[in-house]
C-alpha cells in the first residue's frame, strides 16, 4: 500500500504544542471526565510503503492533566498510573492499513506493566506548509480500551448504585507531525 499523499520518507516528529493526547471516561455514571497528557513524544517513520512505516509514542504519566489538582494527584498515584514506579505510557505501532483519509493503526499499548494490542481508527487530515516553512501532517484518531485490562482497577461504590469510574476509556488523538529537515 502506498503512503498518504504529501507524506515524504523520513522520521516526522510530534509537534506537542499543536497536538493533544487525551481521554474520556464515565464518572459516577452520569458524566464524562476528560483529560490529557501534557508531555508526549512521538515519531512517525515514513518508509517506501505503508506496511514498512512505523509509529511510536511515549506519554509521561506525571504529565496527566484533567484540570482538577486533587483528581490529577489521585490518578498519578498508586491507585491508577503509579507515576513514580511507571513513568511512561507507550505505544508502538505494528501494523497500518487503509487508504485516502481513513486508516487503522494497530500497535502495542503499555500502561504500567501490561502491554495489549489496540487499534486506533485514524483520519489523515492532510499535509500543509506553515508560514515559517515547516511541513506538517495532521491526524485524528481514537480507540476504546477497558482500563481494568491494564491493571487500572481502583473504584468506589456509589450509594445510589454503580461505581465512580467507568471501565471504558476512550483515547483521543489530535496530532500534528513535522517533516524531517532536509
Amino acid at each position: 500500500m502506498s503512503i498518504p499523499t504529501g507524506l515524504t520518507k523520513g522520521t516526522w516528529t510530534l509537534d506537542p504544542s499543536h497536538s493533544e493526547v487525551g481521554f474520556t471516561v464515565r464518572h459516577a455514571g452520569i458524566s464524562k471526565v476528560r483529560g490529557n497528557f501534557d508531555n508526549v513524544e512521538a515519531a512517525l517513520e515514513v518508509a517506501d510503503s505503508l506496511e514498512k512505516s512505523r509509529l511510536s509514542a511515549t506519554a509521561k504519566t506525571d504529565s496527566f492533566n484533567s484540570n482538577d489538582a486533587n483528581r490529577d494527584a489521585h490518578v498519578k498515584g498508586a491507585d491508577f498510573f503509579d507515576a513514580e514506579k511507571y513513568p511512561e505510557l507507550k505505544f508502538v505501532g505494528t501494523d497500518v492499513s487503509g487508504s485516502g483519509e481513513s486508516y487503522k493503526i494497530t500497535g502495542d499499548l503499555t500502561i504500567k506493566d501490561t502491554t495489549k494490542a489496540v487499534t486506533f481508527d485514524t483520519e489523515f487530515n492532510g499535509v500543509a506548509v506553515d508560514p515559517f516553512g515547516a511541513t506538517r501532517a495532521g491526524f485524528s484518531g481514537s480507540t476504546v480500551i477497558n482500563r481494568k485490562d491494564f491493571g487500572l482497577t481502583w473504584n468506589a461504590a456509589l450509594e445510589t448504585g454503580g461505581v465512580l469510574v467507568g471501565d471504558k476509556v476512550t483515547i483521543n488523538l489530535d496530532v500534528a507531525f513535522v517533516a524531517p529537515s532536509e
